[in-house]
């Protein structure tokens, strides 16, 4: 805060939690004001209890939803800080946003007296080493269990009888779960290493062998899980030749202390089997993937996944009760018997490090708080049908939803302190922060009527909060009948009706791509329970957060930016045109430095240049466009009205950058080169400057505005100027004028190296006597012979549907049975066609089918002609002529450069040039 003028006496006023909330928005207004921001800003609003119209709406949305059974109290389950003494929910995290509780089984493998010394202020009581499982079933393969000899661990009491060994972490997991002496504390009666627990004896659920010990394991981990492991060498790749170390290195045991008693008698137990690997699987990919070691982890893990997923849902049972039944049936039985038994408990821990924004490292505790029953299965089932009739822009935000609504499931809606609305029936607790603002798009469209521009809520309104009851709320939104009983105006209940109406359903909601996962699921779920399905969320378009000159920003790096600071340094229209070049789609935008500064440069000459042509212009040419580069010129504007509206409607900004500034340029500049001195157009000029301006003004407001009023003279303001209007693009003449920049830029290629051959032979070019001075160019317009023969089997093997060609045989078949194919030997003419038919073929997947005409949907001789002027002066020849390869006459023109059409001929796209000296 220092860093940004405030002084200490400012800074200690925020301790007040109230007081960041009249300080920071106001000056947020003003950036984005300054950002050149275009709203409604009446319509903006605090989201706390500060202001009591919001507050009544929230207290409205979370009554209705308890009302119909979805809010309820339970014991579950959640990511908690011990600091702060609450559920820490995403937008409280620090780091960990998503990360949900993994639920394991925790294994009580009880340790065999005498105990060894360091042990023996346990011998009174019943002493485990705790092992967490995700596959409960394959205990029956236990051989030993993993400890890592140098990990920290303590044997913690769970109550008057019952002492766990595992590492603290876990330990205090346990305490929040009601496994603690003492709850939310540890009681830790020895300190321990893993060293201290090797060659225990242990007794462990459901294992073949009586006595287990416990051996070493250099790839435990101690900051997931307990630190301790089962080890089942049968179905586990990584136990299976951490075994095998054990045994065949006498050395690897003595450096831990390990007797061969402890491991040399045990071998592997089948309980498995597996469809692919049978009932030692482990083993078997160990073997086949030539694993040598326990230290191999990429190998290691690549059988790991290999072998559990095919052991799990497609395994079989070979032991215990559950002998026969498919691995993925017996797993919740087996369970569930070894928790009824006390053999067992269930264990919670983050699936990640989940850091609170206090500092704290989160656990997960068993909570008794008020839950959404998000993820009940006919709540779900609506929420996607709601998912599936919704614009979400690109597939990876549909599968984020989609994989958001599979796993989320009774979401803790509560929290003990903090800034929200208090739970109307419990008010010790307040409402968690994502579950406030999941319905709020509704409140915008009434808002300003309420607080009369104030965020913060108005003392002048006319409606008292109080007089916001649940009869009014569903009236305004659900559709409920008229409150007879209110007493606030027929006249203003009806405009706030007439407002909601108006603007809903929301077409589009933007965020960020972090709140997937919550707060926009929330969204969908919230408004299929609470509103008629005509008012359901139509879009969201999600995005990615932003990086700096393709860097994370980050204070303590310097690499950071203020929406302020970059106005100050860029100017606004600067900053937003680098902001729309940033990216689309939900990848991370990236911010650079350069394209800003570059922005301003090309913003400042394209106003210059306009200037230029004002002021000239009475030198334009007069009159409606008649010329060939006048029509392609429009056509472009046109094409990039279209496609720029587009991409504005699909949330493209940069593609909207690209068509609607990029290629217009493009094309201006294109057509200020082929006018020469024909001179441009006024009339098209001037549309040109009109249609850039408005296509640019959602991005670059202020500079579209100077344009539209200084430059262009027009009347009112461009925001309220409206769309322009365009014709539909004449795509062939769009083919037509690629053809001929294409053809132009081949042709050049192809004259430099004529030319860089003749400096090679010491010819003299800058003499008017060697220097090439005249072009022929031959066409042939149609694909004529076997050429034809082949685009014609082509065309007929070509599915439409689907896009793709018959086989090769079948089109070899053709060839063969066709005319061409009867004529003589067909391997000869095999090798004359194949080439030709896979050049097509892949031409149809870059160009489409029209790669298969034969011909193009334009006059080659004719576009050519009508540009000769052009290509002149594009190649600096003296003369050019277009030719017909079909005209023996034109051939003859060549003269003794003629047997480079037969070395190089022309085709439909691809003229032949060539270049003489007279």
């Amino acid at each position: 805060m220092r860093s940004y003028g405030l002084s200490d006496e400012e800074i200690s006023k925020f301790q007040d939690p109230y007081y960041w909330l009249t300080y920071f928005p106001p000056l947020a207004v003003e950036d984005l004001k300054a950002f050149g921001l275009g709203c409604d800003w009446r319509r903006t609003f605090i989201t706390t209890d500060m202001n009591r119209f919001f507050d009544s709406f929230v207290r409205w949305q979370m009554r209705k939803l308890k009302a119909i059974g979805k809010i309820v109290k339970d014991l579950r389950y959640t990511i908690y800080s011990p600091l702060d003494g609450q559920p820490c929910a995403d937008h409280d995290r620090a780091s960990g946003e998503g990360v949900i509780p993994q639920e394991y089984t925790l294994i009580k493998m009880e340790v065999v007296p005498p105990f060894p010394l360091k042990l023996g202020v346990l011998e009174a009581k019943k002493v485990y080493l705790a092992a967490a499982t995700l596959r409960p079933e394959t205990m029956y393969g236990q051989t030993n269990s993993w400890v890592l000899p140098e990990g920290k661990y303590g044997a913690f009491q769970i109550n008057e009888t019952e002492v766990y060994i595992l590492t603290e972490r876990a330990a205090l997991n346990l305490a929040y779960q009601g496994l603690s002496h003492v709850p939310e504390k540890l009681t830790c009666l020895v300190e321990l290493t893993g060293q201290d627990l090797i060659g225990l004896p242990l007794r462990s659920p459901l294992a073949y062998n009586e006595i287990i010990y416990s051996l070493p394991m250099l790839s435990v981990l101690t900051d997931k899980g307990t630190g301790i492991v089962t080890s089942v060498p049968s179905d586990s790749p990584d136990d299976y030749m951490a075994l095998q170390d054990l045994k065949s290195k006498p050395a690897f045991r003595a450096k831990f202390g390990v007797k061969d008693e402890w491991v040399l008698p045990f071998d592997i137990i089948p309980i498995i089997n597996h469809p692919d690997y049978g009932d030692k699987s482990a083993e078997k990919i160990c073997k086949e993937m030539k694993i040598k070691s326990q230290n191999e982890r990429d190998k290691l893990d690549k059988a790991k996944k290999e072998v559990y997923k095919g052991g799990f849902y497609l395994g079989t049972m070979l032991v215990g009760e559950y002998a026969g039944m498919k691995v993925q049936e017996a797993k919740s039985l087996i369970k569930t018997k070894l928790l009824e038994l006390g053999q067992a408990v269930v264990y919670c821990e983050p699936e990640k490090k989940v850091m609170s924004r206090s500092g704290d490292e989160c656990v997960v505790a068993l909570t008794d708080q008020w839950y959404i029953t998000y993820g009940e299965p006919d709540w779900k089932k609506v929420a996607e049908e709601c998912l599936a009739s919704m614009n979400l822009f690109c597939d990876e935000t549909r599968h984020g939803f989609e994989h958001t609504l599979s796993w989320l499931n009774q979401w803790a809606c509560s929290r003990n302190f903090g800034l929200g609305t208090r739970i109307p029936w419990d008010e010790d607790f307040l409402v968690e922060s994502l579950s406030d603002s999941t319905l709020y798009m509704a409140y915008y469209t009434v808002c300003h009527l309420l607080q009369k521009g104030d965020m913060y809520g108005s003392d002048t309104s006319s409606v008292r909060p109080e007089q916001l009851t649940d009869e009014v709320w569903d009236f305004l939104f659900c559709g409920g009948s008229y409150p007879e009983s209110s007493d606030i105006s027929s006249s203003l209940l009806k405009q706030m009706k007439q407002e909601f109406d108006y603007w809903y359903p929301f077409d589009l909601r933007v965020s960020g791509k972090d709140l997937i996962q919550n707060h926009l699921t929330f969204c969908i779920y919230n408004h299929t329970a609470l509103m008629p399905k005509h008012h359901w969320p139509r879009g969201f378009r999600c995005n990615g957060h932003i990086m700096l000159n393709s860097e994370k920003m980050s204070k303590s790096t310097g690499n950071f930016r203020t929406i302020r600071q970059a106005v100050e340094e860029f100017s606004a229209d600067a900053t937003r045109f680098s902001l729309a070049d940033a990216g689309d789609g939900m990848d991370d935008a990236n911010f650079v430095f350069e394209t800003a500064n570059a922005a301003i440069l090309r913003l400042t000459k394209e106003l210059t240049w306009m200037q230029e042509v004002i002021a000239a212009e009475s030198s334009l040419r007069s009159g409606p466009p008649s010329t060939y580069a006048d029509h392609v010129f429009a056509n472009e504007i046109n094409i990039a009205v279209k496609m720029t509206e587009k991409n504005y409607n699909e949330c493209l900004f940069r593609e909207a950058l690209k068509t609607g500034f990029y290629d217009l340029q493009a094309a201006r500049d294109e057509y200020r080169f082929s006018c020469s001195s024909g001179g441009m157009n006024h009339d098209l000029l001037w549309w040109f400057m009109d249609v850039q301006t408005r296509l640019i003004s959602p991005i670059c407001p202020h500079y579209a505005e100077y344009v539209w009023k200084e430059l262009l003279k027009k009347d009112g303001y461009i925001i309220k100027a409206g769309w322009p209007e365009a014709s539909m693009p004449d795509l062939t003449l769009k083919k037509a004028n690629e053809y001929l920049q294409g053809s132009i830029v081949s042709m050049r290629k192809l004259l430099q190296k004529q030319i860089s051959g003749l400096k090679k032979g010491n010819i003299n070019v800058s003499s008017n006597l060697n220097k090439p001075r005249v072009g022929l160019i031959f066409v042939n317009e149609q694909y004529d012979g076997w050429k034809k023969e082949c685009l014609n089997i082509l065309q007929s093997k070509f599915n439409s549907k689907t896009h793709t060609f018959a086989p090769d045989q079948e089109i070899l078949e053709a060839l063969q049975q066709g005319e061409i194919g009867r004529e003589g030997n067909f391997k000869q003419i095999q090798k004359l066609c194949m080439p030709f038919l896979r050049f097509k073929k892949d031409e149809v997947i870059t160009v489409g089918v029209q790669a298969l005409d034969l011909k193009l949907p334009f006059g080659e001789i004719e576009v050519l002609e009508e540009n000769s002027e052009l290509i002149k002066r594009q190649l600096g020849l003296e003369q050019v002529e277009i030719l017909s390869v079909a005209d023996s006459n034109a051939v003859m023109k060549a003269g003794p450069h003629a047997s480079l059409l037969k070395q190089n001929p022309p085709s439909p796209g691809n003229p032949t040039a060539i270049f003489l000296s007279e």
